[in-house]
């Protein structure tokens, strides 16, 4: 599966096509030190490139988790409204994006949350110099869930539509990656690494409860193409 390739190193034309790691990740290197905050900087929206630098570390991660502003902030020494504001522009600049949580005011519901996730994982993960073996790290669960959410954009893009995308999570801990609203059908998204985990069946069932007529996909690396084109 050539794409897990892009769970690396990413999707950068001028990277993917390199034959070497040892290639890639030099490119990679050179992106994140060079050119990722270059507009940024250039329009003296943000002064200092070692804060955004070290946000984006903070934030890489974790992917596949819920942010918090406050707590990011106390980490860097950066008010919570500053922290929202570099967000704000790298998700502008196409470096991440927000995925905001789905509630219809259910009780149990988590309703303000957000993950953040890249829209590169080879950016990502030069964040964090680390380029081990998928097979070896304890992260490969949350970088295929980034890859998966973000290639399901990229399709709306390209299929040019618009639907309402989520992900949800209860105060008891049931978790869905990614929904997907879609004419006024919801579509829950699953997102294992492993061929052998599903969905829990209390999940399945409270939110079909809240959501009757819903449907809900466990996606894996065997059936991942089938969601993304």
């Amino acid at each position: 599966m050539a794409w897990k390739n892009c769970l690396l190193f990413g999707s950068y034309p001028k990277v993917f096509t390199q034959n070497g790691s040892d290639e890639k990740i030099d490119l990679l290197s050179i992106l994140i030190s060079d050119y990722l905050y270059r507009d940024l900087l250039a329009f003296n929206l943000v002064k200092n490139s070692q804060k955004i630098h070290d946000l984006l570390e903070a934030i890489a991660l974790q992917i596949g988790n819920e942010v918090s502003y406050h707590e990011i902030g106390t980490k860097l020494g950066l008010d919570y409204k500053t922290i929202e504001k570099y967000i704000d522009l790298l998700e502008k600049s196409f470096v991440i994006f927000r995925l905001r949580a789905f509630s219809r005011n259910q009780r149990n519901e988590i309703g303000r949350k957000v993950k953040i996730y890249f829209y590169d994982l080879g950016v990502r993960n030069a964040l964090l110099n680390n380029f081990s073996d998928l097979r070896l790290r304890l992260d490969t669960g949350a970088l295929f869930e980034n890859y998966f959410v973000s290639e399901k954009i990229k399709s709306y893009e390209t299929k040019k539509r618009t639907p309402n995308i989520y992900f949800w999570r209860t105060y008891s801990k049931k978790e869905i990656d990614f929904i997907e609203e879609i004419d006024g059908k919801i579509t829950g998204y699953e997102v294992k690494w492993s061929e052998d985990k599903k969905v829990k069946k209390s999940t399945i069932d409270e939110f079909q409860k809240s959501y009757p007529n819903s449907e809900i996909i466990t996606v894996t690396p065997s059936n991942f193409n089938r969601f993304i084109t």
